[in-house]
């Protein structure tokens, strides 16, 4: 199953167990607008979804502080640092210490840090289809 289908799939399941009945129920606010609360704080700002990604697409290479910095464009060293930090210490990437001259840190996706893969493969489809939605739009 391609990534397209599982994506796919995910949305199919995940809009089945909103609609029932034919309705689109409303979110109980005591469980799932927390959790979506919970999730944003975790998930939320322009870059942890990007670097989350960034590592993903880089798993049989050695990741530095640098190179990410280099390669995700916008960032600052400042953000970086702090948004690395954040995803630490929610478990979702791991910060591996080399010992090398000069001393040199490792970052990878953790095991825990892949459940959010489904989440950003549907923005990333998302996001390509908007792109395309919006440009239609304007075009004569």
């Amino acid at each position: 199953m391609g990534i397209l289908e599982v994506s796919t799939y995910l949305y199919e399941s995940t809009m089945a167990m909103i609609n029932e009945k034919g309705i689109l129920r409303e979110a109980k606010c005591t469980e799932e607008l927390i959790a979506m609360r919970d999730s944003l704080e975790v998930l939320g700002g322009k870059w942890k979804l990007m670097i989350l990604r960034f590592l993903t697409n880089r798993t049989d290479h050695v990741i530095h502080f640098n190179k990410m910095e280099r390669e995700i464009e916008g960032i600052s060293a400042k953000m970086l640092s702090k948004e690395l930090k954040d995803l630490e210490t929610n478990l979702l990437i791991s910060r591996n210490i080399q010992e090398t001259r000069p001393v040199t840190i490792a970052y990878a996706i953790t095991e825990y840090g892949k459940t959010v893969l489904p989440v950003t493969e549907m923005l990333v489809q998302w996001g390509l289809n908007h792109r395309e939605k919006i440009i239609s739009s304007i075009q004569p």
